[in-house]
């Protein structure tokens, strides 16, 4: 850091396994993928290519080794890897992630239907080939998904090998663990960490008031995803208390 400052949050160091951020792509050119590490790399763990926008972003190779070059894993959003599963293309993709040499994976159901136990047999297959991360929740705003089947979900597809689950909410943050109007479902929330360790699921939380209920549920070393490329310097600051909304939270007022 630039500065000494007392009273600072734990904030764990890169490599970390828990406090990830993850990063949406959804279309930054190469010079801005460039610049944007210049300023952002200490502070993203992995970086999403959204959706299925790495099968239209020109000179894709590039662009990936962009990150790699900061040390940055990249994968492909997961509604590529449901594109090529319902056109029955499953072992192209796998060639396509070797191809590439991408070495994590997104299995995601939000925009198909997969009976959960061959979802949990494709995650057990890709676990041979990459890192998974495992997508939870539907993308359809009227499949609502009760608590315990959350939970019933969530366990079994960390089971079947997934490093982490991804709590859906879509790039806009309206769906899944959210109502339309971006509100947390809370009781939902507090219901899926009486069964599943909070370090291994990363909640997707594109708007600022969803990644500061995290920060004050769970502490600065929560795992959040979906997150815009221009707001990474400014969550970083709102997770150790640099940010209005979160100034209070580490300071021992006693001292003053």
């Amino acid at each position: 850091m630039n500065f000494n400052l007392t009273q600072m949050p734990d904030r764990f160091q890169k490599p970390r396994t828990s406090g990830i951020t993850m990063v949406m792509d959804k279309g930054l050119s190469i010079q801005e993928a460039r610049n944007f590490m210049s300023i952002a790399h200490p502070h993203v763990d992995i970086l999403k290519l959204g959706f299925g926008t790495s099968y239209v972003t020109p000179n894709l190779r590039e662009k990936i080794e962009v990150y790699r070059s900061y040390d940055i894993p990249v994968y492909f959003g997961g509604t590529l890897f449901e594109a090529f599963l319902i056109r029955g293309q499953f072992q192209d993709f796998i060639r396509v992630l070797e191809d590439y040499a991408i070495d994590h994976v997104e299995v995601s159901d939000g925009s198909v239907t997969i009976p959960h136990a061959e979802k949990c047999g494709y995650i057990e297959k890709l676990t041979k080939y990459a890192t998974v991360l495992s997508e939870v929740g539907s993308k359809d705003a009227t499949h609502i998904i009760p608590p315990y089947k959350w939970i019933e979900l969530m366990r079994a597809e960390l089971g079947a090998g997934a490093s982490y689950v991804i709590a859906e909410a879509r790039e806009s943050g309206n769906v899944g663990i959210y109502r339309g109007s971006g509100e947390v479902r809370e009781g939902l929330v507090q219901e899926i960490l009486t069964q599943i360790p909070g370090e291994k699921v990363i909640w997707e939380a594109p708007q600022k008031a969803q990644q500061l209920y995290f920060l004050e549920l769970l502490g600065c070393n929560v795992n959040l995803g979906n997150i815009a490329p221009g707001e990474i310097i400014a969550l970083e600051a709102m997770r150790i208390g640099l940010r209005g909304d979160t100034f209070n939270l580490y300071l021992n007022k006693e001292e003053f």
